[in-house]
């Protein structure tokens, strides 16, 4: 199987890959790799690649020229889409019915809605799934609506991006004031209730209409978490991989309202973020259009969505296409580091003094 994979720079991508090459039950993964920036490393990782090219931006007019040549050249039978610049433009192509190879996508007016964290929190108000949250830009002069609706402390975040862009925890104004300055490429801003419990994620794998594969896991400890102000780079480091069907109770009705009021069909991978409050119910922070970094050690673990992924893209007769949620050991983990396979293993067998 010939496959496409964009932004291999970034370690989801990587992750990816590795879900493939290291714990897939199939041998025959001919990847092909590509990024935008010469110096990212999976460019020339080709224990992971079979071949790479380095290409235009998502919105370079010469973008899908190259890709197009990529596919051809290299005669690609699938692509997997993951940087979401990449996915904007693939889904408003899928629109088109003028995809050059078979993805996995969403369309294009769910995706443009949940990178957009703010627009995302306001169209799930109704189900009261999210955090109490203000939208604001940089410029605004006057803080004094936005500390009475959240009293300090609350969460700051860039209202688009990933990998907790412009995240902070607020303790005063003063502060929100320095972390705006020091963050000129934010314009604007999403200020939510602080949440101090778990973190967690649920993965959830549509295919045409029907959902077919779910699984939960939470974060705990982020790779070098010292250098963000927030502890949060959006890189796990220690995970727990979890049982939580009220998680995915939650995601599903979530993701079913989102599909309902932008009337999309409920196609694509998602992994829906949450954070619990300090009486343990779980809100929802964000909601990605694609996997994240730790794929790797959920195929490790035995859900592997990366091969789901491929098997449903080519109608591979021996998949089960009944829904099905991912089952782990209780007390089950794992650890992650950079350039390092992941540790999968028993929380209590963890070393101690």
């Amino acid at each position: 199987m010939r496959i496409l994979i964009t932004g291999v720079g970034g370690p989801t991508p990587r992750s990816f890959a590795i879900a493939l090459k290291m714990y897939s039950r199939k041998q025959n993964w001919y990847l092909v790799g590509t990024d935008t920036n010469p110096l990212s490393i999976g460019l020339y990782q080709s224990h992971l690649f079979d071949k790479t090219y380095l290409v235009p931006k998502a919105n370079d007019e010469l973008y899908w020229d190259a890709i197009q040549k990529i596919i051809r050249d290299e005669q690609l039978d699938y692509a997997v889409i993951l940087p979401e610049a990449e996915v904007l433009q693939w889904s408003q192509r899928q629109e088109k019915h003028n995809l050059p190879v078979k993805a996995l996508l969403p369309d294009r007016l769910i995706a443009e809605l949940l990178i957009d964290k703010a627009r995302m929190t306001e169209a799930l108000k109704p189900l009261e799934v999210v955090p109490l949250s203000v939208e604001f830009s940089r410029d605004q002069v006057n803080f004094t609506t936005l500390f009475q609706l959240l009293p300090p402390p609350f969460w700051v975040r860039s209202s688009s991006g990933t990998s907790g862009l412009g995240s902070l925890k607020i303790e005063s104004e003063q502060a929100l004031r320095n972390w705006i300055t020091i963050n000129p490429n934010v314009k604007t801003f999403l200020a939510s209730e602080f949440l101090s419990g778990r973190n967690l994620a649920c993965k959830l794998l549509y295919f045409e209409g029907q959902l077919v594969r779910a699984a939960c896991a939470e974060r705990v400890n982020y790779i070098m978490a010292k250098v963000a102000p927030s502890g949060i780079t959006g890189n796990t480091s220690f995970g727990r991989l979890l049982n939580e069907p009220n998680l995915v109770k939650v995601a599903q009705q979530a993701m079913d309202h989102l599909f309902k009021i932008t009337f999309a069909r409920p196609h694509g991978f998602f992994t829906v973020d949450f954070k619990e409050d300090r009486l343990g119910r779980p809100l929802i922070t964000e909601i990605n259009v694609r996997h994240v970094a730790f794929t790797q050690c959920l195929a490790a673990a035995g859900a592997n969505f990366a091969e789901d992924t491929l098997q449903l893209l080519s109608n591979d007769f021996t998949f089960d296409n009944t829904f099905k949620v991912y089952e782990f050991e209780k007390d089950l983990i794992f650890l992650r580091d950079v350039d390092s396979l992941p540790v999968i293993m028993k929380e209590s067998s963890l070393k101690r003094i």
